[in-house]
């Protein structure tokens, strides 16, 4: 994958003769880009190496940050380069807005960190006995993911922001293949066996509770922990 055989004439004994030679295909719109990655935070700190490359398809579909493929387009198999990419180029600015806190006793024990939920806050969230509700109950809601950062005695601390949100990011990558993408891939607008970053990332095959399940009824005053 990622070769293209182009035909050439050379002369040979007098005779033009069709010959052909191998080239590397370079990174445009509708290729399929696989990438293997190292991502540290500003200082330097590693904070995950792929196991497995991470695969889009190039060409403004959203399948990496748009000044990743800036950097590779053109580009061959075998390159590999670092970029930073500040909050606003990567999992944007972190938004306090997205930080809920709840009382605990409205949740099913056992309770850890790290669990997550899937839901959205209701129009009329700031009222009292507000609720989340799932985002299939409500036209054009943006589904969103919060992820339990912290446990105490009565409190539940949630957070939908992506936990690299806020955080200038350094990328060591490099190019491991490159391929044409289908016709389907181009209409759906992402590569068939796509496999972005997995940070903050479940298995694929688990599912996500709905948040409005498990809150019951009741006053929703958002205290503090503190």
């Amino acid at each position: 994958m990622g070769l293209l055989r182009e035909e050439e004439m050379v002369e040979l004994g007098g005779c033009n003769v069709v010959s052909s030679r191998i080239s590397l295909m370079k990174i445009e719109k509708n290729t399929v880009v696989s990438l293997i990655y190292r991502l540290s935070d500003a200082q330097g700190n590693l904070i995950e190496e792929s196991a497995d490359p991470m695969i889009y398809l190039h060409g403004g579909y959203a399948g990496t940050f748009p000044k990743i493929e800036e950097l590779l387009e053109g580009q061959e198999i075998g390159f590999e380069t670092n970029i930073q990419l500040e909050p606003q180029d990567a999992f944007g600015e972190y938004d306090a807005e997205l930080l809920r806190i709840e009382q605990r006793e409205r949740f099913p024990e056992p309770l850890e960190i790290g669990m997550q939920f899937e839901g959205v806050p209701s129009p009329d969230d700031e009222e009292e006995g507000a609720e989340f509700i799932a985002a299939d109950d409500e036209e054009d809601a943006d589904s969103l993911i919060y992820t339990i950062t912290d446990l105490a005695e009565d409190r539940v601390v949630l957070d939908a922001n992506h936990p690299l949100a806020g955080m200038a990011l350094r990328f060591w990558i490099q190019v491991t293949q490159i391929r044409v993408a289908s016709s389907e891939e181009v209409e759906n607008g992402r590569a068939e066996d796509a496999m972005g970053l997995m940070i903050g990332e479940q298995d694929d095959d688990t599912d996500y509770d709905n948040l409005d399940d498990y809150m019951s009824p009741g006053p929703s005053n958002h205290p503090t922990l503190h």
